[in-house]
């Protein structure tokens, strides 16, 4: 199903002439939802171009359900994160209607690394998905609602430029 569901998305998007990653000043926002071991949730980011090849921006979580259906409070739900992306689909000259780019990291609970693709359909609206991985977690002894937001997470979702 899923061989078929990117074919028909890469024959659809084959008659879009869309600009991935267009250098400083270049604005995108991302939804969508955020998947892990123990929780799901939604995630927002915001990326903003510096140069040819690099953005910085922004990026929240929040925590809707945890599997085992148990409440948790508002500080284990939540994190947010300042990034660094290298912006690299040209120079691996790829579509110019897809991005790739790995990143780094810091929030409120750890430092980290990500890598994402950006799939373009128009000069405005496209499809996300991003791998998220800790480096570093901000405690040794992670135990109980800690874990959330400080283990491998996938965002998915909607991508669009401003």
């Amino acid at each position: 199903m899923k061989k078929v569901v990117v074919l028909i998305v890469f024959v659809v998007t084959s008659f879009a002439n869309a600009q991935v990653f267009s250098g400083k000043g270049d604005q995108k926002f991302q939804v969508g939802a955020n998947f892990q071991e123990y929780a799901r949730g939604v995630n927002a980011s915001f990326d903003y171009g510096l140069g040819e090849n690099i953005s910085v921006g922004v990026s929240s979580s929040y925590i809707l359900g945890i599997n085992d259906g148990v409440k948790a409070d508002f500080e284990y739900k939540v994190d947010v994160k300042a990034r660094f992306n290298a912006n690299i689909g040209n120079v691996l000259g790829i579509s110019d209607m897809l991005d790739v780019y790995p990143g780094l990291h810091v929030g409120l609970k750890n430092f980290g690394g990500h890598l994402g693709a950006r799939y373009f359909f128009t000069n405005g609206f496209g499809v996300y998905s991003e791998f998220n991985v800790p480096f570093a977690k901000y405690s040794t002894d992670i135990v109980g609602f800690e874990k959330l937001h400080n283990q491998f997470s996938v965002n998915i979702g909607a991508v669009f430029n401003l």
